[in-house]
C-alpha cells in the first residue's frame, strides 16, 4: 500500500578555510561543524545500522568540503580545538556550584552536560573514526546506508561563470576528487546555490555567434544523472528564498524579480531537462519549509540551544531561545532533557506530515508521489543543535510505522525505480533571494565578475601552450597550481558572504588574496621564470586536489565538448 517516496538529502558545504584565519571565520568555522554536525550525523548513521535500519540518507558532500576533511593539518587542528574546548568547559566546572552566582547548580549541571560531549566527540573521532571521517562517509555508502553525491569543485556559480572550458572544469575536477576519495563514481550532483541556466545563444569578442549549452549538460559530459532545485525552480511563482530562515541565510536584504508565472508542474516526481538526460528534482515546499522556516519550522522553538548567546569566558552555550523576541539578556538557561523531549514531539509531527502530504498526492492522482526535502547539513546540529537527533528520530519512525507506506530512497534508488516521463524546461534561477543571481551579482560584488572572467580567459591561454606534460617539474607543478588558484577563485562563497555581510572583509581579502595568487603566478608561468619558492609557499597553504590536472582546461573549445566516459557524443556543436 505505497503512497510514495521520501528522499531526505543533505547538502553538506562550507569555503575553503585552511591555514585561512582562525576565529570569527576560519578553520574553527569547520571545526566547529565537525563537532557538532558531522561526527554527530555519522554517530547516528552508524547508531540506525546497529538497529537494522539504513538511514537512506542523500549526503551531498562539495569537493572542497570533503578535501579539507581529508587534510591532515585540519585533522591535528581539529583535535587541538576540541581540547581547547574541554579546557574552558573544566574551567567552568572550576567555577561552579558558587553562592553568588544565580542558577549557579543549572550552570555545573549544563558544564558536565558539555564536558562529557567534547569528550565524546573526541573519543569518536580518534578512536571510532581514526580521524577519517571521509573514510566513515564512504564505509556508510558501501553500506548502502546513504549515498554521496558531489558538486562544482570550489561551488563555482555555474550561470555566471563565462566560459564552457571554467564551467566544465568545475564539474570535472569535482568528480575526481569524487572518486580518489569513495572509489567509485558519483550519480548526482549539487549544483552551487541551486544556480541553472538553460542554454543560449552566445557572442564571442570578435562578433562569432557559438551556443552557450545548458549546465545539465556540463553533468552528462562528466557522468552525473541527477541533481537538485528548489520548488520555484520547478512550480513558477515566488522563491521561497524570499522568506527567513535558520542559519545564515536569514539576513539577506530581498531584492525581489518578475514573479514567474506557474508552470502547472509539481514536485511530486522527477523530470529529464531539455539538453541532456539528467534528471532533476524539486524540493517539496511544505515538507521544507516545516524545518528551515525561524519563524514557523522547528528549530525555531524556545526548548532549543540558542546559538547566538554564549558564556563570556568558556564560550559554551548554555542558554535556550526561550521565545522569538526575547532579548539575549533575558534568555533562560537551556535542559538538554527538555530539548529531548520537543524533538520527540516535532519528530512524531513530521513523520505525520510526510505520511498526509503524500497520501494527498496519492489520492488526488492515484499515483504514488515523490517528497524530496533538501537542507544545508549544517542547519542540523552546528545552528540546530538537537537537529541530528531528529533526522535520526523521524528515520527510525518512518521505519517504525510507515514501512510498507512510504518508501525511505536514496535519490538514485528512487530515479532507478521510477526513472522520468517527462522533461522540464527550468528558467535562470537559484535558490537565492528574488529567485534569481541578484544575491551573487549585485551592486556589491560586481567588481568581481570581470576578475573571474578574466582569469578564465587567461588560464585557458596559458595552459593551451602545455598541451603535453612540460619536463621541467617545477612548472608542471605551477601550472597545477595556477588551476588550484583559479578554482578557488570562483568560489560562490566570496560573493555570498559580501552581500550577506556575514563576513563581508574577510571575503574580499580572501577573494583579493586567490587573484594576486592566480596573477603572480600566471606572469611567472608566462614569463618562463618561476619563483620556486613562491610556488611552495602557495601549496602548502592552497594545497586541495592534490591529483588536479591543468590539462582540464584544453579540453574543449568554446562552443564544443568532448566526448564523456561513457562514449557518448558531444551533445552539440
Amino acid at each position: 500500500m505505497s503512497i510514495g517516496s521520501f528522499v531526505f538529502m543533505l547538502h553538506s558545504h562550507l569555503p575553503f578555510y585552511r591555514k585561512a584565519g582562525m576565529w570569527p571565520f576560519g578553520e574553527e568555522n569547520l571545526y566547529e561543524c565537525m563537532a557538532e554536525t558531522y561526527i554527530p550525523l555519522l554517530n547516528a548513521i552508524g547508531e540506525l545500522h546497529d538497529q537494522g535500519i539504513k538511514a537512506k540518507l542523500t549526503v551531498g558532500i562539495t569537493p572542497i568540503l570533503a578535501e579539507q576533511l581529508n587534510d591532515e593539518h585540519l585533522k591535528e587542528g581539529f583535535v587541538k580545538y576540541l581540547d581547547s574546548r574541554i579546557l574552558s568547559v573544566t574551567g567552568d566546572l572550576s567555577r561552579y556550584p558558587n553562592d553568588s552566582v544565580a542558577h549557579s547548580q543549572h550552570l555545573e549541571y549544563l558544564a558536565k552536560f558539555y564536558f562529557n560531549w567534547f569528550t565524546g566527540i573526541k573519543e569518536c573521532f580518534l578512536n571510532k573514526y581514526n580521524k577519517d571521517l571521509i573514510g566513515a562517509f564512504r564505509k556508510f555508502q558501501d553500506l548502502e546506508c546513504i549515498e554521496i553525491t558531489t558538486s562544482g569543485a570550489t561551488h563555482g556559480f555555474s550561470p555566471l561563470l563565462g566560459t564552457d572550458t571554467n564551467l566544465n572544469a568545475q564539474f570535472k575536477v569535482g568528480v575526481e576528487s569524487y572518486k580518489k576519495l569513495f572509489g567509485r563514481k558519483p550519480r548526482g550532483a549539487w549544483l552551487p546555490e541551486c544556480a541553472y541556466r538553460p542554454g543560449y545563444e552566445a557572442t564571442s569578442p570578435e562578433g562569432k555567434k557559438y551556443y552557450r549549452p545548458a549546465v545539465e549538460v556540463f553533468l552528462q559530459n562528466n557522468g552525473i544523472e541527477y541533481f537538485f532545485v528548489e520548488s520555484h525552480q520547478i512550480e513558477g511563482g515566488v522563491s521561497v528564498g524570499s522568506r527567513r530562515s535558520i542559519g545564515i541565510y536569514g539576513n539577506i536584504e530581498y531584492i525581489p524579480l518578475p514573479v514567474r508565472e506557474a508552470t502547472g508542474l509539481d514536485t511530486y516526481e522527477a523530470y529529464y531537462l531539455p539538453e541532456a538526460q539528467v534528471a532533476v528534482m524539486g524540493r517539496n515546499h511544505e515538507g521544507g519549509y516545516q524545518v528551515w522556516s525561524a519563524s514557523d519550522g522547528y528549530p525555531g522553538d524556545g526548548c532549543y540551544r540558542e546559538f547566538h548567546k554564549k558564556d563570556d569566558k568558556s564560550g559554551m552555550h548554555y542558554w535556550r531561545l526561550t521565545s522569538p523576541t526575547a532579548d539575549l539578556g533575558d534568555k533562560m538557561l537551556y535542559d538538554p532533557v527538555l530539548a529531548m523531549s520537543k524533538i520527540n514531539e516535532n519528530s512524531d509531527h513530521y513523520v505525520n506530515v510526510l505520511y498526509h502530504r503524500l497520501n494527498d498526492h496519492k489520492m488526488a492522482t492515484g499515483k504514488d508521489g515523490l517528497l524530496m526535502v533538501s537542507f544545508d547539513t549544517e542547519l542540523f546540529g552546528h545552528w540546530w543543535f538537537e537537529g541530528v537527533e531528529f533526522i535520526k528520530q523521524v528515520i527510525i519512525k518512518l521505519d517504525k510505522y510507515q514501512k510498507d507506506v512510504v518508501k525511505r530512497q536514496t535519490a538514485s534508488e528512487y530515479l532507478d525505480e521510477n526513472p522520468p516521463s517527462t522533461a522540464a524546461a527550468l528558467p535562470e534561477s537559484s535558490w537565492g533571494q528574488g529567485g534569481h543571481f541578484w544575491v551573487w551579482q549585485n551592486h556589491q560584488t560586481e567588481w568581481m565578475w570581470p576578475i573571474i572572467h578574466s582569469a578564465e580567459k587567461r588560464i585557458s591561454q596559458i595552459v593551451g601552450n602545455y598541451s603535453t606534460i612540460p619536463d621541467d617539474n617545477v612548472l608542471h607543478r605551477a601550472l597545477n597550481q595556477l588551476a588550484r588558484e583559479n578554482l578557488l577563485l570562483q568560489s560562490s562563497d566570496w560573493p555570498f558572504l559580501v552581500t550577506t555581510w556575514q563576513a563581508r572583509d574577510y571575503a574580499i581579502e580572501r577573494f583579493r588574496q586567490h587573484q594576486e595568487n592566480f596573477e603572480r603566478l600566471a606572469a611567472m608561468i608566462e614569463n618562463h621564470c618561476v619563483d620556486q619558492a613562491y610556488l611552495e609557499s602557495l601549496e602548502s597553504v592552497n594545497n586541495p586536489f592534490a591529483n588536479i590536472d591543468y590539462r582540464v582546461y584544453t579540453e574543449i573549445k568554446e562552443g564544443t565538448l568532448p566526448q564523456n566516459e561513457a562514449g557518448l557524443a558531444p551533445l552539440y556543436t
